[in-house]
């Protein structure tokens, strides 16, 4: 006698396509908003929320703002990770959009410190609060649209539609800022920075339609709701993985921050002196390049091995923040646009592949909860904190070798875990009796 598990529903290129084309508007439009509060929390918030102290200490209190969402990612993964794994994963999809959109057009409507005092300051907070359980929400359940609606040997390229979000928000958000800073401080610091923020009404509106037309995963319909609560069989059988996951995102999250926030922060620095342009430029025209390659990495890692790409961005973008760093300190702009592109090229080879690794390192049941738990903690830890260990390793040290051996460290933990990380298959098996 023969008995065959229930068939998975059709996973064709034409669903896949549409999965990853809707995975790819909403993460893009997550973190244009996500980004957009980032630029301004920089250049616009100190002066418009926090004006009553002096320019260093207002712009910590801004970055305090912009660091809270990192700390609340873990939260938005279980919160709607639940969702996500009792529902489905369109439902929880479709509110983490609304969230975001809605609390980030309440940021462009919101009086400043001249005219409410500090409830504007406060109520800042909350709406960065709400962004950060959004964002928390987001990734995790976009990543299981696009992979778990893919043919089994594209799942890394349709998984690399999610990540090509950040990238695209990022472009979206500075360009905004551009544009805007072109008209002048006047325009900027009076009424300008509010567009950006406006603008997501829009944006939202556009990807609330785009994901409302896409159908529930295969997947899920295949296994159907999850029978317990997400987070305790998470956390009861699923917390080796989910600790291999955090560890996994050390370099595509701690790495990214250090290459982007930190050497901007070091590059203009006094000890260094590098002119904001130059530097700025260079990220700019390194966005751009990620987002070029992104899909193309992908693909690749459904030929190579999702692995093989990870650990190839892993190394290669090590060795490259050798020379970087090396190019900063001699004001070489030429090598600095070189291996600030260098960099986060080749780190964007540990990027592309990681919604479908995540993905595949849990069974079905409370997946959506895992995964976005284990990248939430490691957005949190790596992503939120390792500027703040770099910054203080520089100072406790005084070399920038000590910053290269932080970025080594990240190296070896992301490699570790990625060696280790297991891969499911969502394919039925058959059994003979």
């Amino acid at each position: 006698m023969t008995s065959t598990a229930p068939s998975v529903p059709e996973r064709t290129h034409r669903r896949a396509l549409k999965s990853g084309f809707a995975a790819a508007v909403g993460t893009t439009i997550e973190w244009y908003d996500f980004y957009v509060y980032a630029t301004a929390a920089a250049i616009v918030f100190p002066q418009i929320f926090f004006p009553e102290v002096d320019r260093t200490l207002g712009t910590l209190a801004s970055f305090g703002t912009y660091a809270v969402a990192f700390f609340v990612r873990p939260l938005g993964g279980i919160i709607f990770g639940h969702i996500g794994d009792r529902l489905g994963r369109k439902p929880a999809l479709t509110i983490t959009l609304l969230m975001m959109g809605v609390a980030t057009v309440l940021v462009g409507c919101l009086p400043g410190y001249d005219t409410w005092g500090m409830t504007a300051a406060v109520l800042l907070i909350i709406l960065r609060i709400i962004q950060g359980l959004a964002v928390g929400g987001e990734w995790g359940g976009a990543s299981l649209m696009a992979v778990e609606s893919a043919p089994p040997k594209f799942k890394t390229f349709y998984g690399g539609f999610t990540q090509l979000g950040n990238p695209l928000g990022a472009l979206l958000s500075s360009g905004a800022f551009w544009v805007l800073s072109l008209m002048g401080d006047d325009v900027l610091f009076s009424w300008g920075w509010r567009v950006p923020f406006l603008i997501s009404i829009v944006l939202i509106a556009v990807g609330i339609w785009v994901r409302l037309r896409i159908e529930e995963t295969p997947v899920f319909k295949q296994s159907g709701a999850s029978e317990t609560t997400p987070i305790i069989h998470t956390l009861r059988f699923n917390w080796y993985p989910v600790l291999l996951g955090f560890g996994m995102v050390a370099i595509a999250s701690g790495g990214y921050y250090l290459a982007t926030s930190y050497v901007q922060s070091y590059a203009t620095s006094e000890e260094i002196g590098l002119a904001a342009s130059i530097i700025l430029g260079a990220m700019t025209l390194a966005s751009f390049l990620e987002a070029l390659v992104t899909l193309p990495l992908a693909l690749l890692g459904d030929k190579w091995g999702g692995k093989r790409l990870m650990y190839l961005g892993v190394g290669l973008s090590f060795l490259c923040s050798i020379p970087l760093i090396l190019a900063i300190e001699n004001h070489t702009v030429t090598l600095i646009y070189i291996f600030v592109c260098a960099i986060r090229v080749t780190m964007s080879a540990t990027w592309a592949p990681l919604s479908a690794l995540l993905t595949q390192m849990y069974r079905p049941q409370a997946r959506y909860t895992s995964m976005s738990l284990a990248y939430g903690v490691g957005a949190a830890v790596w992503g939120g904190l390792s500027p703040i260990v770099a910054t203080s390793l520089m100072a406790a040290t005084g070399s920038i070798w000590s910053v290269i051996g932080l970025f080594g460290f990240l190296s070896a933990v992301a490699w570790i875990a990625t060696a280790l990380a297991p891969q499911h298959s969502d394919e039925p098996e058959t059994a003979n009796t």
